[in-house]
């Protein structure tokens, strides 16, 4: 089992799972999610000579919980990556793995201090370069402008998903990864009318082999201490991400990279616009090693942890 520790990472305290001794990886977790999700790769990778570390994310688990908006923008949770690395290995650039929410913020941590981290693996979310408008336009451009629900519209008032996910956190978290899973082909679960609540016309869980009832009693736990609030503030801060990243306009992630998403996980393919994100990735990370593996949903290392900790520990013993 991981050492459970507490880090000051600066602005705010990180709770951290850490295991072995070597170089730093650190593991950067998703939405709605915890340290734990890396559960199967802690070990593996600390067998493979490194210093393995996955945090709680701010807002999320054991780390602090800065109540505002602007305390969840990315360049706040970058920083707590830079805070970290410096806290634990100062003298040497560390590598970066995230999932989901964390994949963003590990690109855009490579992408604009090279000097701390050496290289950076994304699973789920491909690396799409600097973007030329905040997302918000995005998806309102496709859905909300045309009367059709979106996820991350719904985030935006802060109270009114938090109230949703809050009534039953076990329910809002199973239901929320069973739909996105490899387990559920493809359907129209998220195709209703602006003004539809989140967990409106999801399935019901079935049971799955990679998310099993201790999985969840350990999500369940998580939510109901800390709440949904932070973890949703992410999402309220696409203009302060804008505004902030496009000073970085035309850089790329020079560093050695590795992407890892799935043929059934529609975060590489939500506008239907991305046929081959390994191709589209290698135009702002021209070192990245892709990978799509067939079958796969959204929760990329904890459905498939066998061959993503291939693939991690290969990539890992090139660098």
């Amino acid at each position: 089992m991981p050492e459970m520790r507490e880090i000051d990472c600066g602005e705010v305290t990180l709770r951290c799972a850490v295991e072995g001794e070597g170089p730093l990886a650190i593991f950067v977790h998703g939405f709605p999610e915890s340290w734990y999700s890396w559960r199967h790769q802690l070990g593996p990778v600390a067998e493979a000579g490194y210093t393995a570390c996955a945090i709680d994310v701010r807002g999320y688990g054991g780390s602090d919980k800065p109540h505002d908006v602007e305390a969840y923008a990315m360049e706040r949770i970058v920083g707590d990556l830079v805070g970290l690395k410096m806290a634990l290995q100062p003298d040497q650039a560390a590598v970066l793995v995230g999932h989901d929410w964390g994949a963003p913020i590990v690109w855009n941590s490579a992408l604009v201090h090279p000097e701390h981290f050496r290289a950076v693996a994304g699973l789920s979310v491909p690396f799409a370069g600097v973007p030329q408008r905040p997302f918000t336009e995005v998806f309102r451009e496709h859905f909300t402008d045309k009367g059709r629900f979106f996820y991350q519209e719904y985030f935006q008032q802060p109270g009114v998903a938090e109230a949703e996910a809050e009534a039953d956190p076990r329910a809002f978290v199973g239901r929320m990864m069973y739909s996105i899973s490899g387990d559920v082909a493809p359907g129209h679960y998220w195709d209703k009318p602006l003004g539809a609540t989140f967990l409106e016309g999801l399935p019901d869980p079935k049971p799955v082999e990679w998310l099993s009832e201790a999985d969840l009693d350990y999500y369940e736990g998580e939510f109901r201490r800390s709440g949904f609030r932070g973890p949703l503030n992410r999402y309220r801060n696409h203009e302060n991400d804008y505004e902030w990243l496009r000073q970085f306009a035309g850089r790329r992630i020079e560093q050695p990279s590795l992407f890892i998403g799935g043929t059934r996980d529609p975060a590489t393919t939500l506008f239907g616009a991305v046929a081959d994100p390994v191709r589209m990735m290698a135009m702002f990370a021209p070192q990245v090693d892709g990978h799509v593996l067939d079958g796969v949903g959204h929760w990329t290392q904890q459905e498939r942890p066998g061959e993503v900790n291939r693939l991690l520990l290969d990539w890992l013993s090139r660098l």
